[in-house]
């Protein structure tokens, strides 16, 4: 069988869809897949076992993992993953990434393997109506109508993920057209994503806007990250005398060690940061998209202070509505706003990262349990390379980390703005496929653990170095505070979890694990996990009444 598959390689004539799908991918610099292989595509995966040498394919156990790998990947490449699914209960299950990366301006393109087009409309086997289920949450929802339109609807689907804001785009592939022989073999020209550049007018009046205010404050957001304009914002923040806030889980967008740098967005406000909020007159979104977290739903820009929005997607500004908007990529607008720019006073400036770093101190939050995570965040701190990417998946526990570990450089951070738990252990196989020089650490809780948790057999199959913290106090944490606080400690419900020895699991799957249950133990588990080669996990036991490393309050959950 070996021999014929061999004489097919060499003999085959007929070009299938399936093919030009793939030549497509390769000429416009997507080298990484993933799928959980279905029969609606076997073209495609023929056509991908052929051209294995360019495009590297693993296969994860459930899609919904699959579609985290592929977002984190392009969350952290700035360029789209192909994945591969079948249709119906395949395309459902993906569904969950494709709004984590719609939420996450993330690059990706999925494709769906769909019934045949003359079965069409007929409910048949597997079949929905994807463009109905996906275009709510997708960037676009394309289909080919003939085989000869594969390589430019990929061509498309490629490019528009990384057009203006990032996003999700959707292929659906009837089953014949990729089967089907394709007379036009041309592969469309790769052209790269133009710049978006600023009006000289939107420019002027942005500055003046900035000149005016006695007390700007710059939030860094997500376009930040993904077009690598870290360097402009600090340029900017250098030439304003601003403070920095990074948006929500984009703490990597700006050196947290930098004299500028004045906290996270998170869920909670510590009190400086809500002070420092109230007094801001102007706030200036540097590629943010003022998600419902950073923006508190709504309840920023205050009623006292202007909101000037840098973003290159016209459709953000105008949902957004600031008072200043100014279309353009954020690297060259920050550019230019620096050179027209004087420097303001930075006492206002300073005084924040201070009371930053005073709040991001390992042991500054009193604790019940016998394991501290701001120690553990300090632990990683110390012992992990600055390159490291960490990953937070949904859940209180990454609130430990976003307040105590702090991020250094570009590119090293990743978790779901949309909340989605199960995002961190396929988040991780992402996140080692896109930057393999950087070694990659996943805070999950046992909650998100238990949803995806079994794609740790696919770094173990892909050999791929990762470490997993399961951050475990057998609740789902947010929840269950929220109950105690409406209803009280006794009325808690639905809530408790039971589960596995994770060490014994994580072993059972291939991985070598290691068990702390107290604070002091936790560095010589990350040491021997970030030193052994392959993924590795760390049971961490964790106490339900340290859910998140803030005062209780109404938003303190």
């Amino acid at each position: 069988m070996g021999h014929c598959r061999a004489m097919n390689d060499v003999t085959q004539t007929t070009v299938t869809g399936g093919d030009v799908l793939v030549d497509t991918l390769i000429a416009h610099g997507v080298d990484t897949a993933f799928t959980v292989s279905g029969e609606s595509f076997l073209a495609v995966l023929e056509a991908l076992r052929r051209k294995r040498n360019q495009v590297r394919l693993i296969t994860t156990r459930h899609e919904g993992g699959g579609s985290f790998a592929a977002e984190a990947f392009g969350k952290l490449t700035g360029r789209p993953a192909a994945l591969f699914v079948s249709r119906g209960p395949g395309a459902t299950n993906a569904a969950i990434g494709v709004h984590t990366a719609r939420q996450d301006s993330s690059p990706l393109v999925l494709f769906i393997g769909h019934v045949r087009s003359t079965s069409q409309g007929r409910e048949a086997f597997q079949e929905i109506d994807q463009k109905a289920m996906f275009a709510p949450i997708a960037k676009a929802v394309l289909q080919p109508n003939n085989s000869d339109q594969i390589a430019a609807v990929t061509a498309r689907a490629i490019a528009l993920s990384m057009a203006g804001r990032p996003g999700p785009v959707v292929v659906v592939l009837p089953r014949d057209l990729t089967d089907g022989a394709v007379g036009n073999h041309e592969i469309p020209a790769f052209n790269p994503r133009p710049a978006v550049a600023p009006d000289g007018a939107a420019l002027e009046q942005a500055a003046g806007m900035i000149a005016a205010a006695k007390r700007p404050l710059l939030l860094s957001g997500e376009i930040v990250a993904v077009q690598g304009a870290r360097d402009d914002l600090i340029a900017l923040a250098e030439a304003t005398g601003a403070p920095v806030m990074t948006t929500y889980r984009r703490q990597d967008t700006f050196p947290n060690e930098h004299p500028a740098y004045a906290g996270h967005m998170e869920i909670n406000r510590l009190p400086y940061q809500r002070q420092a909020l109230d007094e801001a007159d102007l706030l200036i979104a540097v590629g943010s998209r003022m998600d419902g977290i950073t923006a508190e739903d709504g309840g920023l820009p205050g009623p006292h202070q202007d909101l000037l929005q840098i973003y290159p997607e016209a459709e953000v500004l105008a949902r957004c509505q600031a008072k200043g908007q100014l279309l353009s990529d954020p690297g060259s607008a920050c550019r230019a706003l620096a050179d027209r720019l004087e420097p303001k006073q930075t006492a206002w400036r300073d005084d924040l990262h201070q009371s930053y770093l005073q709040s991001s101190e390992a042991g500054a939050v009193v604790v019940h349990g016998a394991v501290d995570l701001s120690l553990v965040a300090g632990d990683v701190r110390r012992l992990a390379p600055p390159e490291t990417i960490i990953l937070t998946d949904g859940g209180s526990f990454a609130r430990w980390i976003h307040r105590f570990y702090r991020f250094a450089g570009a590119h090293t951070q990743a978790g779901p703005v949309s909340g989605a738990m199960g995002y961190g252990v396929p988040g991780a196989i992402g996140a080692r496929l896109a930057r393999p020089g950087q070694p990659a650490i996943a805070f999950v809780g046992d909650g998100g653990f238990m949803m995806t948790g079994q794609e740790l057999v696919t770094a173990v199959e892909q050999n791929i170095d990762l470490v997993v913290v399961v951050c475990d106090n057998g609740v789902h944490g947010s929840i269950l505070e929220g109950q105690r606080q409406r209803f009280g400690a006794d009325q808690v419900y639905g809530t408790r979890l039971t589960s596995p020895n994770f060490a014994d699991l994580a072993r059972s799957y291939g991985c070598a694990a290691w068990t702390v249950r107290e604070s002091e133990d936790f560095a010589a588990a990350l040491t021997g996990a970030l030193a052994h080669a392959g993924p590795a996990l760390i049971h961490l036991l964790t106490d339900d009444r340290d859910i998140a490393p803030f005062d209780k309050g109404p938003d303190a959950v």
